[in-house]
């Protein structure tokens, strides 16, 4: 056997419940042929029955930390929870106001360019401006907020 056989068997014995059929009947047929990898799983296998015979106990402050931790995570994936509604709602508001509120916007704006005496070109763009301006301006405040949110979140962190 080549040393390539030797690492690929030791790394199959790292993983040993993670194996497939096929590396298992492998191993197995390695392990009966070599006395070293043998070994080395019979050790490996005493080491993880040793760890898994030691028992472990977390400190008291360690478990209320991690339950603080838990909670905050918890509250703030609530918070989550509670503003996504609210952009659903809003969202909802705004897919349902529009075709009722944008026809009569037209109107106003081709009425008011009438009456300012202004070309239709004029008009209509100012009326995409006055359309899309608002969401750009949101645009620009959410990703500012967020961006402020994110260095702000990764200043805290412990």
């Amino acid at each position: 056997m080549t040393r390539d056989t030797h690492d690929e068997a030791r790394e199959l014995i790292a993983l040993d419940e993670d194996l497939s059929d096929a590396q298992q009947i492998r191993l197995q047929a390695h392990l009966q042929e070599c006395a070293p990898c043998r070994d080395y799983a019979e050790s490996a296998d005493g080491v993880v029955r040793a760890l898994r015979s030691l028992p472990v106990a977390a400190d008291s402050r360690l478990v209320r930390a991690t339950q603080m931790r838990v909670r905050f995570h918890a509250s703030r994936l609530r918070e989550t929870r509670e503003r996504m509604w609210l952009v659903g709602f809003a969202c909802m508001g705004v897919g349902l106001s529009a075709p009722l509120t944008v026809p009569l916007l037209w109107r106003l704006f081709a009425w008011m360019g009438e009456w300012a005496g202004v070309s239709t070109l004029i008009w209509q763009v100012s009326f995409m401006v006055f359309f899309i301006a608002p969401a750009l301006v949101v645009s620009v405040l959410l990703l500012a907020r967020g961006t402020h949110l994110t260095k702000h979140e990764e200043g805290s962190r412990p």
